[in-house]
């Protein structure tokens, strides 16, 4: 398949941008129209620019909306980083549900979507341990960040801890949709 020589200049003079970037050790990444802090070389090649790779289809627009929410809200001490890059999941693992004719309509939160994914009699799309893994994340980090606290304190999660949540949505959500 030919690319558009446009695209393929504007992709060439990206990759340059983000060339220069690193070797000037300025700590920023370009791609999908933003700068962004770069962690490292490595999580930019295996983790960011794969990720943004994949949901580059208009149909994936609401993660692309919610991680870079997250990721704003991270690089600007925000509130609620778990909470957007796990919509962002959440968002991915219900369209796969619903293309595949998974949903039912009758689906609660996450974990329903999740059953879909792993149901045998849709053909185990994902397996039993990453189901476990999958609802262990909504479970334990979206939900005490999606519901408030009452009287409790309000969690709280570390930079490092803020930044795992992302790439950890990241690789997620990159690895769901290049199964489809």
């Amino acid at each position: 398949m030919n690319q558009d020589p446009r695209r393929a200049a504007f992709l060439e003079a990206v990759g340059e941008l983000n060339l220069r970037l690193r070797e000037a050790r300025i700590p920023l990444h370009y791609h999908n129209g933003l700068f962004q802090h770069a962690s490292d070389d490595l999580t930019e090649s295996q983790v960011h620019e794969p990720f943004w790779s994949a949901v580059k289809d208009p149909k994936w627009i609401n993660v692309d909306v919610d991680i870079k929410e997250a990721i704003d809200r991270r690089d600007n001490k925000g509130r609620d980083v778990a909470l957007y890059a796990l919509k962002a999941l959440e968002s991915t693992i219900k369209i796969i549900s619903d293309e595949k004719g998974w949903s039912r309509g009758t689906e609660r939160g996450a974990a329903n979507y999740i059953d879909n994914l792993v149901s045998s009699a849709n053909g185990r799309f994902i397996d039993v341990w990453e189901s476990d893994q999958l609802k262990a994340l909504f479970r334990d980090l979206r939900n005490p960040h999606g519901h408030g606290p009452g009287s409790a304190a309000q969690p709280v999660l570390s930079d490092l801890q803020e930044q795992w949540v992302i790439e950890c949505s990241m690789i997620w959500i990159k690895a769901l949709v290049q199964r489809m």
